[in-house]
């Protein structure tokens, strides 16, 4: 029997953080080996386990896999959160897309300048609620679906569910106006899997405060 998914990253959000959310949305327990030193990250790219030398890397059914699209990807289909033809995940590809856009928005908003900061959480609240979440409710609308794709849960609706929360911590007002979006995330979020993960004490991870982020900055050597 295959042992549990090993995560590679250091002990924060990231771009590994949608791959717990997805993990754990599956009902999969999985193992985080932290990457505490920049000597750490060193050994991975030195022992030829990091392809393009970066992270996220996650080990799982025997292979080394990074590039988060392709490790979301492998996830998806293997538990079955990817669709059931080429259509359904065209679609679901699409809006996972339009996430991962508004994400790393949000998700490199730590980074910016203190003086320029206002402004990005201004257009960050502009983006939000002018383009990104009209057009999700604007799907849900359209089929009076409970999911994003054929009436049943997939990647999509993790990685949407995952995302509005990020947006409440940005503003909670933002969703008022997204009756469907906001019962998407009730949805998700009584599922007992991600229920469980929403729980004090899970690998979920908190927001990046400036102690997270100033190690961050030191493993990854970002001057």
């Amino acid at each position: 029997m295959a042992g549990k998914p090993k995560l590679h990253y250091f002990n924060g959000r990231g771009r590994m953080e949608c791959i717990r959310w997805l993990l754990a949305a599956a009902g999969v327990e999985f193992e985080e080996k932290f990457i505490e030193q920049p000597e750490d990250l060193d050994k991975l790219k030195s022992d030829g386990s990091l392809m393009f030398q970066q992270v996220p890397l996650v080990e799982i059914d025997g292979m080394k896999l990074v590039q988060t699209r392709a490790i979301l990807n492998y996830v998806a289909t293997k538990y079955n959160l990817y669709g059931k033809d080429m259509k359904e995940r065209a679609l679901i590809d699409m809006y996972s897309e339009g996430v991962a856009d508004l994400g790393d928005m949000i998700m490199l908003l730590p980074l910016c300048p203190p003086d320029q900061k206002d402004a990005k959480i201004a257009q960050i609240k502009e983006t939000t609620t002018n383009r990104y979440l009209p057009a999700f409710e604007k799907v849900l609308k359209s089929h009076g679906q409970d999911y994003l794709v054929g009436n049943k849960l997939s990647k999509a609706d993790i990685h949407l569910v995952e995302l509005l929360y990020y947006v409440e911590e940005v503003d909670p007002s933002l969703l008022a106006n997204f009756p469907l979006l906001k019962g998407l995330k009730t949805r998700v979020s009584n599922l007992p899997a991600v229920k469980k993960f929403l729980q004090p004490g899970s690998q979920r991870k908190p927001p990046m405060d400036e102690k997270n982020l100033e190690e961050a900055k030191r493993i990854f050597r970002i001057k």
